[in-house]
């Protein structure tokens, strides 16, 4: 029997092959596998569009400048070419919207989809057409530009974000089509031909489940008269193969024959035909019990998504949704709004930041105002040219890689760029008291199409390659994330194992530590971007390091206690957040640092000045832990830290 359906595949692809068909239905998808990965290497510079909003904008204006160019040559063969005068007209209308507003046009997912399979495919199809005539002006400029353009890979790219956002947030092909998503500006639909390639780029992948809800779709809006490029034996030929996979014998028989009705000479739906109905006989003659369960399943024509690699799927997805577990009304009464000032640190007693606890334990809190328009404005400029696709560390290598997990495009500034990125940078700083010294690059994302990623850790876990020890650094402490958008719909950062969501907003902030008091990770803190439906996400993550080699930690540790041997030195204390013991440290480096100076016998005339705290020798932990201070007692320090929650009033 696998033989025959061997060598019925055979058959059918040379029978395609005559048809001049591509893709079809039955087809050996090694030889798919290996062109696609050939042309995914000769487009690597070019390719990905489809990952970054901020980069398809450009693609908004190559396409206005190829309608100007099309115009143009419209004027001297006109009586020639009314087709082509025709297409002119309609894509001038539409780019002259979207150029308007590119963001904006370009957050409904349908435009963006749309804009990527055009310049792909219907684009380049036009300039074979062209090609007929003497039209050297349009197709040079066609040319210039076609190096630019998307490639298949970006299709496919965009054609699996429509799908992620079906998947995540519920929506039917019938919605998607209609273009009825929420918070959307402009209108946008898919035509039959748009819904078939989503179709077909779910079959070459091998996703039988996508392809039977888009072809009924396709079905769906020819039997409604809608015109189209593509005949109904053709989808059905790809309707019929795809709910065979999925087991579905009776429905592959039904749809076989109505595809034979339309095309009786059609010899490959006939030996197809053949094949499902001796299958579906040996099924019936099986004992009840021994049918197998897809069979079962798929009598009444209802197909389940295929069992996903992400164990929190449906958690990750339902808060997605907004479906989040709700605090207990205890624990709410835990949250609260408040004045931030950063342990009085001197710039924030004039303007103290708004600060808002987003959830109780672990502790997450949203700071307000946090970045201005116009600097978002200039991150977002400087950033974008340097914009590359996203990439992961592999747990096993360590080695960074671009997965499909993770959709967007970033980039690393540095404080030399711009003055605006310093200026983030100390802001920051005096926010969560943890200096910059030992924090990443500033990290801005633009997520595309459908941009994600999914749930996952910002600490190095045990069993991981320390990537972090072999960059001369310690694990990640904590977590600033800045928005630097708003979201119409979707894009949550979200907390699978707290039930945790929280939704951009801009100029907003949020920030968690990653790790526990005793240096271990804190795993309640794998999050995960959700993807955006509706919208453009620009977003600024900046990671604090420790480094954990610079101080002693004996079996106190275990019990939350940290020991100081010796005298522990300026670096020791801004790693910990404590403050050090030297007489060669100054009232400016402790301003430098947070800190509270320790010099000989601060007299409190000297602290009430500075607004500090005075040392001396009878400074007990509990006054310590009251002012979010670290007790000095001769050279050997037993400190017990402060709690977690606690740590927003004291300059860490």
């Amino acid at each position: 029997m696998g033989t025959q359906l061997s060598v019925g595949k055979r058959t059918l692809a040379a029978s395609l092959l005559q048809q001049e068909i591509l893709p079809f239905p039955i087809m050996e998808f090694q030889v798919l596998v290996l062109l696609m990965s050939w042309f995914g290497v000769l487009s690597w510079v070019q390719a990905e569009f489809f990952t970054s909003i901020g980069h398809m904008t450009d693609l908004i204006y190559a396409e206005k400048d190829l309608v100007q160019s099309l115009k143009e040559y419209i004027l001297v063969e006109e009586a020639k070419l009314s087709k082509i005068k025709s297409w002119a007209s309609k894509m001038e209308a539409l780019t002259s919207k979207s150029a308007a507003d590119p963001e904006g046009y370009l957050a409904h997912p349908v435009n963006a989809y749309k804009l990527v399979k055009r310049l792909n495919t219907e684009w380049p199809a036009l300039g074979d057409l062209v090609l007929q005539d003497s039209a050297a002006g349009f197709v040079a400029n066609l040319s210039v530009q076609r190096q630019f353009f998307p490639t298949d890979e970006d299709e496919s790219g965009a054609a699996r974000a429509l799908m992620r956002l079906q998947d995540t947030y519920k929506l039917d092909p019938d919605t998607i089509s209609r273009g009825e998503l929420p918070g959307t500006k402009y209108q946008a639909v898919l035509s039959v031909d748009d819904c078939f390639g989503m179709g077909r780029s779910a079959y070459n992948e091998g996703d039988y489940y996508h392809t039977v809800l888009w072809m009924e779709q396709v079905l769906k809006q020819l039997d409604a008269g809608e015109e189209a490029t593509i005949t109904k034996s053709l989808v059905l030929d790809y309707l019929s193969y795809a709910v065979f996979q999925l087991g579905d014998l009776h429905r592959a028989v039904e749809l076989t024959r109505r595809l034979l009705s339309l095309d009786p000479s059609h010899e490959r739906a006939g030996g197809n035909l053949r094949y499902f109905e001796r299958l579906l006989e040996e099924e019936r003659e099986k004992p009840l019990f021994n049918q197998t369960e897809a069979g079962l399943a798929t009598q009444e024509n209802l197909y389940e998504r295929p069992v996903d690699y992400l164990p929190e799927r449906d958690v990750y997805e339902s808060l997605c949704r907004g479906e989040g577990v709700k605090l207990t009304p205890r624990r709410q009464k835990k949250l609260f709004c408040r004045y931030h000032h950063g342990n009085r640190v001197p710039q924030l007693l004039i303007a103290p930041f708004k600060e808002e606890d987003e959830w109780d334990s672990p502790h997450i809190v949203r700071y307000y105002d946090v970045m201005s328009d116009e600097e978002i404005e200039r991150i977002k400029e400087i950033a974008k040219p340097k914009l590359a696709r996203a990439t992961v560390r592999d747990p096993k290598t360590g080695v960074l890689t671009v997965a499909s997990y993770r959709v967007s495009k970033s980039s690393w500034l540095e404080e030399d760029d711009d003055p605006v990125v310093a200026r983030v940078n100390r802001r920051m700083q005096h926010i969560t008291g943890l200096t910059v010294k030992t924090a990443e690059l500033l990290q801005v994302a633009n997520y595309g199409m459908g941009g994600q990623y999914e749930p996952h850790f910002d600490f190095s876990r045990s069993d991981e390659q320390d990537a972090f020890k072999r960059l001369g650094t310690g694990n990640r402490v904590a977590t600033f994330l800045n928005y630097m958008s708003d979201v119409e719909a979707g894009g949550a950062t979200v907390f699978p194992d707290l039930g945790a969501a929280i939704w951009p907003k801009k100029g907003t902030a949020v920030f968690w530590y990653n790790l526990l008091r005793s240096g271990e990770g804190d795993y309640r803190t794998r999050h995960a971007a959700c993807p955006v439906l509706v919208g453009c996400k620009w977003a600024q993550v900046i990671f604090k390091f420790s480094v954990t080699d610079s101080f002693v930690c004996s079996s106190s540790c275990q019990a939350g206690l940290v020991t100081y041997t010796g005298h522990p030195t300026i670096h020791d204390a801004d790693v910990l957040g404590l403050v050090a013991s030297s007489s060669d440290l100054t009232i400016q480096d402790a301003g430098d640092l947070g800190l509270v100076p320790y010099i000989g016998h601060p007299t409190g005339h000297n602290a009430k000045v500075l607004g500090l705290v005075p040392y001396t020798s009878h400074l007990t932990i509990q006054d310590a832990e009251d002012l979010c201070l670290v007790p000095y007692t001769g050279h050997r320090i037993p400190v017990r830290m402060l709690r977690q929650e606690k740590l927003k009033f004291c300059s860490i």
